[in-house]
């Protein structure tokens, strides 16, 4: 049995999933993709890369599309991917798992680095909202709010390992980006969703204060 499965939530990413979920397999890992009541051929392009899609008909958010993917895990890890990255090797999803693995850590989070200028310095000035993370399967899934947690579901998990007492260690991601919002929706539409995702996340550290 696989020691973890990689878990992608995913909205409208037909253009990248295949590709990550084909780099976890190459690293021998099963993946369950939680599709997010999208519009589009994410869900049959995952399932052709390998994947396990878990269809959710409305969109709910990330919290919601892995607390619903999370029903489809049995393995002692999961490794969270976001649908849209660039780069991704299968080292990379060792590194990110090792830690655990080791007890060195209860969650691990992988920074991007030396991929592409605008995603590494949104990583060096907040990599604790990064998407790619190991945890162990029992401590994701005791997060409390995670099926409620939309755009600030980085800034959840950071904030519960913290009060959990939980160590966590930064693993560089070398040559991995991901696909910008700007990018994927157009200006326009993208710095709107930009703007209400760091809303949702200043609202949450408002509420947590």
């Amino acid at each position: 049995m696989a020691e973890a499965t990689v878990l992608i939530p995913a909205f409208n990413e037909e253009a990248t999933v295949g590709r990550v979920v084909q780099v976890a397999r190459e690293a021998g890992f099963p993946v369950v993709v939680a599709d997010d009541g999208s519009k589009d051929e994410t869900a049959r392009r995952a399932r052709e890369a390998g994947a396990e899609v878990v269809r959710l008909e409305e969109n709910r958010g990330k919290g919601g599309a892995i607390a619903e993917g999370l029903k489809a895990v049995e393995t002692p890890f999961v490794l969270l991917l976001d649908a849209d990255l660039l780069g991704l090797r299968p080292e990379h999803l060792f590194a990110l798992l090792e830690p655990l693995k080791k007890g060195e850590a209860r969650m691990a989070v992988g920074v991007f680095r030396g991929g592409r200028a605008s995603t590494d310095l949104a990583m060096r000035l907040t990599p604790f909202l990064s998407g790619q993370r190991a945890l162990r399967l029992e401590d994701l899934r005791s997060v409390p709010g995670l099926e409620r947690a939309r755009y600030d579901l980085e800034l959840l998990l950071t904030q519960h390992a913290k009060r959990a007492g939980w160590p966590v260690v930064y693993v560089p991601m070398e040559g991995v980006s991901q696909v910008m919002k700007e990018e994927k929706r157009g200006v326009l539409a993208g710095l709107g969703h930009r703007l209400r995702m760091y809303w949702e996340i200043l609202r949450y550290r408002l509420r947590a204060r």
